[in-house]
């Protein structure tokens, strides 16, 4: 890990936090994290895909990990992290690059694949694919406990977070989300009282890894997380050369599943996977599955990820 250098990189008179491994003359692959996620999640994957012989980036959002906190949180789009990914790359010179977005992450890097398509060699995503246009509109289908429609009721996510240190609701989330249930609390219980703190971590993410990303949500808090991208979801974003219903993602493209991912149980998701919906909008796709793969597969499973991710570079290097 020593190897990684960190860096920091002005963009709206923000300083954003941008971890950085592999020579700078080699093919440039982004790393985009989900939530409770921060550059540090790509740990894995950074040092093996600049053993390969690519330049791994793994940028810190505005408001998460070691990156400024917006003046205004509670305005902070999926648009700006979007500019914000292209604003880093420009200024670190890099004209093509692949994308990698884990779990919302793929909110950021397929309309970033729309906005700048000749900027992307390729999109490879995990855990969520290309949404389809109007957004997810079936999860209202879920009951009111669904964490989702709790996280994004202005005031209940900080007041149920409250309760608790930074290091421990992130440990709560990770437990929650590296089940195959997808979390829904009673009516008399709040996200958090999922879990019960006796309950260990999963066994691929340490104590040490959690000190990691309790000490840099103790940072940032949860204000901008909750916004982006609970309360941006039914933000449109779209090529300014495309209809929203007959935009496509022409590049190569590439999902990684796993199949006890409790997001594979979202009403209507596998259906659009397996039916080849999807396909229509992204028509240069691959899906893998991995079988035992949670929603943290990239950090479950990280050698079989990797050995995908290399595969798809490999393939489609520049």
């Amino acid at each position: 890990m020593d190897e990684i250098k960190h860096n920091y990189i002005e963009v709206d008179g923000l300083k954003l936090h941008v971890a950085e491994i592999g020579s700078e003359s080699s093919p440039a692959v982004v790393f985009l994290h989900g939530f409770p996620e921060i550059w540090y999640t790509w740990r894995h994957q950074m040092i093996a895909v600049a053993n390969a012989g690519f330049r791994a980036i793994a940028p810190d959002y505005r408001g998460y990990g070691l990156s400024d906190i917006p003046a205004e949180p509670e305005k902070t789009s999926l648009v700006d992290l979007v500019k914000d990914t292209a604003s880093i790359l420009n200024s670190l010179a890099i004209s093509k690059v692949f994308v990698v977005g884990k779990d919302f992450g793929a909110m950021v890097a397929y309309p970033f694949a729309l906005l700048y398509p000749e900027k992307v060699a390729g999109v490879i995503t995990l855990g969520v694919p290309f949404m389809r246009p109007g957004g997810p509109n079936h999860l209202q289908t879920l009951p009111e406990g669904f964490y989702i429609r709790r996280w994004q009721e202005s005031g209940r996510a900080e007041a149920d977070f409250g309760r608790f240190d930074a290091k421990t609701v992130v440990r709560n989330i990770y437990i929650l989300f590296s089940n195959s249930e997808i979390p829904i609390a009673p009516e008399n219980q709040e996200i958090m009282d999922l879990v019960d703190s006796s309950t260990p971590l999963p066994s691929w993410f340490t104590e040490e890894d959690l000190e990691i990303y309790g000490d840099l949500y103790h940072k940032s808090g949860f204000q901008t997380p909750l916004q982006v991208p609970y309360r941006s979801f039914s933000e449109k974003i779209k090529s300014p050369n495309q209809n929203v219903i007959d935009q496509k993602v022409e590049a190569p493209a590439l999902f990684i599943m796993g199949e006890k991912d409790y997001v594979f149980k979202f009403p209507g998701m596998e259906e659009y996977l397996k039916s080849g919906e999807v396909k229509k909008y992204v028509p240069n796709l691959e899906i893998i599955y991995l079988p035992e793969g949670s929603h943290f597969v990239h950090e479950q499973f990280p050698h079989q990820v990797n050995q995908i991710l290399l595969n798809f570079l490999n393939s489609n290097k520049f």
